[in-house]
């Protein structure tokens, strides 16, 4: 890394692109297909690490193997499977045995790397269990705001998805298929397992200590909560890292709302749910997007320090 350059890219082709600032990989964007296709093969960021190095992802944990770090989850879309969560009933899908579809890479239509920024735009495919193509999504990922004053460095995800088929797609998830309140679809982030018994909080009193903020954050609708912070301490090391979610403003005229699925106990997980509540449907031809942002930072962020960093760092 030279003097001026602030992030080194490495790119696998086929495989894996590396982002790193000096000698920490703050990330790795992995698109080969994943050999476990029960678990849907999709693309997913993992490691995911501060700029001092400390891990704030998980990969594959026990009980949830089908989490894996940073990744665009789907729970039902016309029945099938697109997050990797067990199978539930859904209305018009019929029998709940597996129906797992996958997120096919395609290929980038845009790559720009800077002495500072990383901005990508990836095509995808949606595959139905059978083998037909159900979407087709344009997905790009900017990492930016590389601040190592600061300590914190973000990313932007966004995504627009089409309707392929001649039929409308119904999106679902466990919530809308009559099992408990789950958020299973959308982007979803799975922690380390040394950050169960993180806090948890949001703008105003949502949230705080622990299990008990991330109970009081699950539901809670993203225009009122257009943000949430998970903070934890790490064992072996006297490290303390902090993630900010935000919830992106044009979010509120998408397709439908989305509501906060948050744990802290037993499981680290922040997710921004497109069915929380209600399922919906996207007509033949139509398209939606959803824009996201997570801050990745040393230390315990609070309120105070949560609401400055929005407030000097805009969309």
């Amino acid at each position: 890394m030279t003097a001026d350059r602030i992030i080194t890219v490495t790119h696998t082709l086929g495989e894996r692109i590396v982002v790193a600032s000096g000698d920490v990989d703050l990330f790795t964007y992995v698109y080969a297909p994943d050999p476990h296709a029960a678990e849907v093969r999709k693309p997913y960021i993992h490691p995911l690490r501060t700029l001092a190095g400390s891990l704030v992802s998980g990969y594959r944990p026990s009980g949830h193997r089908w989490h894996k770090g940073l990744q665009m989850t789907a729970g039902l879309v016309a029945g099938q499977n697109f997050s990797g969560a067990h199978p539930c009933r859904e209305p018009e899908s019929g029998r709940a045995e597996e129906r797992v579809g996958s997120m096919r890479h395609d290929g980038f239509s845009h790559f720009e790397v800077a002495e500072d920024r990383l901005r990508f735009v990836e095509r995808l495919t949606w595959v139905e269990n059978g083998g037909q193509e159900w979407a087709a999504e344009r997905r790009t990922i900017e990492l930016h705001s590389v601040d190592p004053k600061e300590g914190a460095w973000a990313l932007d995800w966004s995504l627009h998805l089409i309707n392929m088929r001649d039929e409308p797609l119904r999106f679902g998830s466990a919530t809308t298929a009559g099992g408990e309140p789950a958020g299973c679809t959308g982007l979803n982030w799975r922690g380390p397992r040394d950050f169960a018994g993180g806090d948890v909080f949001g703008p105003g009193v949502l949230g705080g200590e622990g299990q008990t903020g991330a109970a009081q954050l699950t539901g809670v609708p993203a225009s009122e909560a257009p943000w949430v912070v998970f903070t934890a301490e790490h064992d072996e090391t006297d490290a303390q890292s902090t993630l900010l979610f935000h919830h992106a403003p044009e979010n509120e005229d998408a397709v439908h709302s989305s509501h906060w699925h948050v744990s802290s106990e037993p499981i680290p997980s922040v997710a921004l749910s497109w069915a929380f509540f209600d399922a919906f449907r996207l007509p033949p031809g139509e398209s939606f997007g959803y824009r996201y942002r997570v801050v990745v930072a040393d230390g315990a962020w609070d309120r105070d320090r949560a609401e400055a960093y929005l407030d000097s760092h805009q969309w």
